[in-house]
C-alpha cells in the first residue's frame, strides 16, 4: 500500500512506499499525520522543491460501493508509429461502501413512529401539502449520501495526492433499451462493445453464477428463460445465465419443463427475473449529479461508459472488484501493478438523535444515554487496548464502541473484544464516520 506524503505546510507530495517511509520516520525527517489511511508529513522540505508527476483519479461509481484507483498516467512512444499510448500505473486502490439502505430503513422507521405519535392526538387537524419545495436537482437523502460520500473522498485524496485530472464511469443503464433492445435500433447493439452492457447487467442481477445450477468461476453464456424458439422476447426480465451445459441441456424447453423436478429453482428464477432495476434507478439518478460536483473541481474530467470498462478489463485479464473497475475506467492501453491491496471503507455513520429504544409495536422500552463521549471516548474510535491481566490480556487495536459503564467493546480484524476498561485504552486516531479494512490481494 502506497504511503501519502505531505510537505510541511501541508500541501501533497508524490507517494511513497511503506519502507521509505519507514526510513523517513526513523531518521526524524517526518512525522505521522494520519494513521489509517496512513499520511506522513515532511519537516524539511516543501512542495516547491520537489517534482510532482501527473497522477489521476478513476471512479467507479455503485449503488453500494464505489471504487477508488489512484493512478500514475504514463506516456512511452511507440517505436514504429511514433505513436504515444497512454498507460496507467496503479498506486492506490479503494474501495468505498455507502449506507444508503440504512438510511432509507431509518427514515422509514421515523416516519412510522412520527404517524403512531400523531395518531395519539384524537382532534388533531388534517394535514397535507405541507412539504416545502426541494427544488430543482434534489435526490432523496439515501441517493445524496452517495453522492456526498463519494465527493468527500475525492477530496480527501486531493488533500494527500497532487492530482491533476480525474476519470469517472458515466454509469448510464438505459433501462427501456434494458427492457426492450430493439427499441434503439441496430445502432445501439453493433460494434465494438456489442453486448457489454446486457451482460455486466446481467452478472451483478444473477451473482455472477449459472441460474440453474449455481456454478460459479465457469464461463457464462446469456440464455432465454423463456425459448426465444417459442415466442420469447429479448427484454431484460426474459435474460439469465447459464453455464454451456444447462444451456445445451435446456435447448429449447420452457422453464417450467427444464425444472420440473426442481420447483424451489423454478420459483426461485421466477422471482429473480421479475427483481425491479432498482440499482440501476439509483445509479441513473445519481449520474449527473456526480458529475457536475466532479467537473466543480476544475480538473479535467474523462467520462467512459461501463462496457470500456468490462472491455479493458477482459483486455488486460484483471480481476473482477470494484478498485480494480476504477483502475480500468477510461481509455488507456495498459495498466501496470494492479496486484495491491485494497483499502475497505464503510461508511458508519456518527451515531443517531433517537434517544429511545421501541419495541415491535412501536413503543418506547427504554432510553440511550445522551452523551456521545464517555471518559473522552467515542464510539467509531481508533483505539489501543493494552490489557495487563485476566483473561483478555494483551493488546487489542481497533475501532471502539463505547458504554455508559465504561466497559468498551474492541472490534479488531479477528473479532470483537468485550468487556475492556477505558482506563486500558488509549486512542490512536477519532472516528470519522467511516470504518477501514485492508484487504491483502489474492492471486488465485
Amino acid at each position: 500500500m502506497a504511503v501519502h506524503v505531505l510537505d510541511r505546510r501541508g500541501k501533497p507530495l508524490m507517494p511513497c512506499t511503506e519502507k521509505r517511509a519507514r526510513k523517513l520516520l526513523e531518521a526524524g525527517r517526518a512525522r505521522v499525520h494520519r494513521i489509517v489511511p496512513f499520511v506522513i508529513r515532511l519537516t524539511d522540505r516543501a512542495q516547491d522543491d520537489c517534482e510532482l508527476q501527473p497522477l489521476r483519479l478513476k471512479i467507479d461509481p455503485g449503488s453500494k460501493t464505489t471504487g477508488f484507483a489512484l493512478v500514475q498516467d504514463k506516456a512511452v512512444a511507440g517505436k514504429k508509429t511514433g505513436e504515444v499510448p497512454r498507460a496507467a500505473a496503479v498506486i492506490a486502490l479503494l474501495e468505498l461502501t455507502h449506507r444508503g439502505r440504512q438510511i432509507s430503513q431509518a427514515l422509514t422507521a421515523r416516519r412510522q413512529m412520527r404517524r403512531r405519535r400523531r395518531n395519539q392526538l384524537r382532534y388533531r387537524a388534517p394535514r397535507f401539502l405541507n412539504r416545502g419545495n426541494q427544488g430543482k436537482g434534489w435526490l432523496p437523502p439515501s441517493l445524496q449520501h452517495r453522492v456526498d460520500t463519494t465527493m468527500a473522498w475525492v477530496k480527501r485524496i486531493q488533500q494527500w495526492a497532487p492530482i491533476t485530472a480525474l476519470s469517472s464511469e458515466w454509469v448510464r443503464f438505459d433501462t427501456q433499451a434494458l427492457q426492450s433492445p430493439e427499441i434503439s435500433g441496430i445502432e445501439y447493439q453493433q460494434g465494438t462493445l456489442f453486448g457489454y452492457e446486457v451482460r455486466e447487467y446481467l452478472l451483478q442481477k444473477w451473482d455472477r453464477q449459472c441460474a440453474y445450477c449455481k456454478a460459479k468461476d465457469v464461463p457464462l453464456q446469456i440464455e432465454h428463460i423463456h425459448p426465444k424458439a417459442r415466442g420469447g422476447s429479448n427484454r431484460i426480465s426474459n435474460l439469465t445465465l447459464a453455464c454451456a451445459c444447462c444451456n445445451q441441456e435446456k435447448v429449447a424447453q420452457p422453464v417450467e419443463d427444464f425444472l420440473k423436478g426442481k420447483p424451489e429453482a423454478l420459483r426461485r428464477i421466477q422471482a429473480q427475473a421479475k427483481r425491479p432495476l432498482k440499482d440501476a434507478a439509483a445509479v441513473n439518478a445519481t449520474r449527473w449529479a456526480l458529475v457536475n460536483m466532479l467537473k466543480a473541481t476544475g480538473l479535467p474530467l474523462e467520462l467512459s461508459t461501463g462496457g470500456r470498462t468490462k472491455f479493458n478489463r477482459q483486455r488486460l485479464d484483471v480481476p473482477k472488484t470494484h478498485a480494480l473497475d476504477a483502475a480500468c475506467v477510461g481509455d488507456f492501453t495498459n495498466i501496470e501493478n494492479w496486484q495491491r491491496p485494497t483499502l475497505q471503507i464503510k461508511c458508519m455513520g456518527r451515531g443517531s438523535y433517537q434517544r429511545t429504544r421501541l419495541d415491535k409495536f412501536g413503543f418506547p422500552r427504554g432510553h440511550l444515554m445522551r452523551g456521545k463521549r464517555v471518559h473522552g471516548f467515542q464510539t467509531g474510535d481508533l483505539v489501543q487496548a493494552s490489557v495487563p491481566t485476566g483473561k483478555k490480556a494483551g493488546v487489542h487495536k481497533g475501532r471502539v464502541a463505547i458504554r455508559a459503564t465504561g466497559s468498551f467493546n474492541i472490534q479488531t480484524r479477528q473479532a470483537v473484544v468485550q468487556g475492556i476498561s477505558h482506563r486500558y485504552c488509549r486512542v490512536i486516531q477519532r472516528g470519522d464516520g467511516y470504518g477501514y479494512a485492508m484487504e491483502r490481494f489474492d492471486s488465485k
